[in-house]
């Protein structure tokens, strides 16, 4: 059975920095694509970042060049560094398996980053 557990959000001042992370299970991990994405209150949810098996990264153009996202797949985690936080980042952030436009499997329970001005 996969799981997703994501952690590491919490409340942090605008310009202050959080590092995310996910550990994924029941996978094997080091041969897909991940990637993380938030919901703001009241908004769909949104892709934010992914990165290939090979270590390529992409990037919304709202977060480029204060985020970043990693994977270490000897431990089957990926992290998402944020850096330069605004109020507007202020979400739940989840991560999943990314096929296609698709994300693969069920959502585990976020961690909620909130950013305040």
């Amino acid at each position: 059975q996969v799981q997703l557990v994501e952690s590491g959000g919490g409340l942090v001042q605008a310009g202050g920095s959080l590092r995310l992370s996910c550990a994924v299970s029941g996978i094997i991990f080091s041969g897909v694509r991940l990637a993380w994405y938030r919901q703001a209150p009241g908004k769909q949810r949104e892709l934010v970042a992914e990165i290939t098996s090979g270590g390529s990264t992409t990037y919304t153009d709202s977060v480029k060049g204060r985020f970043t996202i990693s994977r270490d797949n000897a431990k089957n985690m990926v992290y998402l560094q944020m850096n330069g936080l605004k109020p507007e980042d202020t979400a739940v952030y989840y991560c999943n398996r990314r096929a296609g436009n698709s994300v693969v499997y069920s959502w585990g329970q976020g961690t909620q980053v909130t950013v305040s001005s």
